[in-house]
């Protein structure tokens, strides 16, 4: 028991950081909020149904941005941090694909119009990117200061990757959250939408619209989804610049994503497989930095940072490839049983 008790005295939370002074966070936000005046003032301007290529020519141009970061991150901090970057914006934007299907139902379950659905993404995930901006900061302060929370955060994403195995065959629908059903509670609600306007004055009462509520579901199913997320990323890197940039960037792609994919995210059947793998690599990588941390295991059986990259992204390749490969011969199979009925 003494030397349990020693062991937790002279453990430290060596926490790997970059020296990031206040002017390039002042930057790094002035140049996100650009990205978003940008994103508003173009597809915005004017309400209308997203199509494919233009989605297509976002998810680039934001995916460009992303990788143009990281190269930055290489070039003015050090491969190291680079790395860390490039594996936990990668891991999120990964997470955010399973995400999507929810917000499909989200939207069909609100019956948003197409000429509004951007809009609403863009509102609710700039909520949700708010949010996990204060989770970040609270993670980040937590592991500065106990080496015990690599522990829940690692258990918490093993239970998580068990879950998602074990739920993988259940149909998933939308049910209101305790935000959204308290939001109904407290307002008037309209049951009609009025545009893209959020409230509306009826016989001198102010009323909330379904647009008002399907950008709170958005967001709070977001800040749910970071519940997962969080702790993953916090696994891959400790520096909350980065914890921050590489949600940031992962979220403010995922709305061109959402209309570029479309029914595609329902041929990724074994996704939430994928990701279930990440997660619980990713819990043991936490729990072995945590032994390390309190001198149980030795150095070498830490897990690098670039051997976390090669397990993710052979993991998300193989997911992928399996996915659409069943998909393709389910559909060959049903249109094969077709045929075969129609001649019958």
């Amino acid at each position: 028991m003494g030397a349990v008790t020693l062991l937790a005295q002279q453990a430290q939370p060596a926490v790997d950081r970059m020296d990031v002074p206040w002017w390039v966070w002042v930057a790094t936000l002035g140049g996100l909020a650009l990205l978003l005046l940008l994103d508003l003032v173009i597809v915005d301007r004017k309400p209308h149904e997203v199509t494919t290529g233009e989605a297509a020519k976002w998810v680039t141009f934001y995916i460009g941005c992303a990788i143009l970061f990281g190269v930055g991150v290489w070039l003015l901090g050090d491969s190291h941090f680079a790395i860390e970057y490039f594996t936990g914006y990668i891991t999120e934007y990964s997470l955010s694909v399973d995400n999507l299907f929810i917000f499909m139902v989200i939207m069909s379950s609100f019956a948003v119009p197409s000429i509004h659905q951007h809009r609403v993404l863009l509102i609710g995930i700039l909520l949700a990117l708010v949010m996990r901006g204060i989770f970040i900061a609270i993670g980040a302060a937590l592991i500065a200061q106990f080496v015990w929370v690599f522990f829940i955060f690692g258990g918490f994403l093993i239970w998580t990757a068990i879950s998602m195995v074990r739920k993988k065959d259940e149909d998933e629908e939308y049910r209101e959250n305790a935000v959204v059903r308290w939001v109904r509670k407290v307002f008037p609600v309209t049951e009609d939408y009025h545009g893209a306007r959020s409230t509306v004055k009826i016989d001198g009462r102010r009323h909330l619209t379904p647009m008002f509520v399907v950008i709170i579901a958005i967001g709070s199913a977001d800040l749910l989804f970071a519940v997962d997320s969080i702790p993953a990323i916090f696994g891959i890197t400790q520096d909350p610049f980065l914890v921050f940039t590489a949600n940031a960037f992962a979220l403010m792609g995922l709305r061109q994503l959402y209309f570029l994919l479309g029914g595609l995210v329902d041929k990724l059947i074994y996704l939430s497989v994928g990701l279930a793998v990440i997660l619980g690599f990713i819990g043991i990588k936490l729990v072995l930095h945590a032994f390390h941390e309190y001198h149980v295991t030795p150095e070498w059986l830490e897990i690098s940072n670039w051997m976390s990259l090669s397990v993710i992204v052979l993991v998300l390749g193989i997911t992928t490839w399996a996915s659409l490969t069943k998909s393709k011969k389910d559909a060959l199979a049903h249109e094969q049983a077709q045929r075969a009925g129609n001649n019958a």
